[in-house]
């Protein structure tokens, strides 16, 4: 009788089992040829990917390059056409003074600034002309860090230098531009990093050094090049640049 009743007792859990809940479908998953086939094909597609980035870094290095060097050798070349007009000023300044000494005869003054304004790119003129030396009447920046640093400019409609003792101008004009306080004209406003170096240094070349100088003269800057011995996709070595 027990054992009838066990029995019969495990078909009604079995049948309700089949009858209450549906089988589940089995999952097939991945064989080894295909897992191998799949990290083959990811390992090609790597291996040709790596190249391309490397390439388009390389080709990203090589833009900041470029534009760093552009924007170097700009504030260079601003520094040195204000810095000629510094220095007309001051002999304007040297020649009014002889000039009114000896009575010679009033200069226009329109003819007096003719000269500073045929340059539109230049609004001001560097007053302080002691910081260039003897060995740098071309006035180029002695070095990188003055254009971070700053120099004293005016504005050339004022042009107080030229004007005290100038016969191009009345004493009320000397006496206004006078009045004038020179301002700190920043160039750079820091030293750009070489993107192929890491570091904010350059190979510098002064206008009296050789066009294949190897090493800086010293008396001014004049052109800027990188120091990196690589070679650019095109070529070209960075340092020719």
């Amino acid at each position: 009788m027990l054992t009838n009743r066990s029995e019969e007792g495990r078909r009604r859990r079995s049948a309700s089992l089949f009858t209450g809940n549906r089988a589940l479908p089995a999952v097939r998953g991945f064989s080894l040829i295909e897992l191998v086939i799949t990290v083959a094909v990811l390992a090609i597609l790597t291996l040709g990917v790596i190249p391309l980035v490397q390439v388009s870094v390389k080709r990203q290095k090589e833009e900041r390059l470029r534009a760093s060097l552009r924007e170097i050798r700009e504030a260079i070349d601003q520094f040195h056409r204000e810095a000629l007009v510094g220095a007309q000023m001051q002999a304007n300044q040297q020649q009014g003074s002889t000039a009114q000494q000896e009575g010679a005869p009033r200069i226009p003054q329109a003819q007096a600034q003719q000269s500073m304004f045929a340059d539109p790119r230049v609004r001001v003129f560097i007053t302080d002309q002691t910081i260039f030396s003897s060995d740098n009447p071309d006035r180029f920046p002695p070095d990188l860090e003055t254009l971070v640093a700053g120099v004293d400019v005016l504005p050339i409609t004022a042009g107080g230098l030229g004007r005290r003792g100038n016969l191009a101008f009345s004493a009320s004009e000397a006496a206004s531009a006078d009045s004038v306080v020179p301002k700190n004209k920043v160039y750079l406003r820091q030293i750009p990093v070489d993107p192929m170096t890491g570091k904010a240094d350059w190979d510098l070349r002064s206008c009296y050094d050789p066009a294949d100088s190897s090493s800086w003269g010293g008396e001014n800057v004049f052109d800027v090049h990188s120091k990196s011995d690589g070679v650019a996709l095109n070529g070209e070595k960075y340092r020719d640049w």
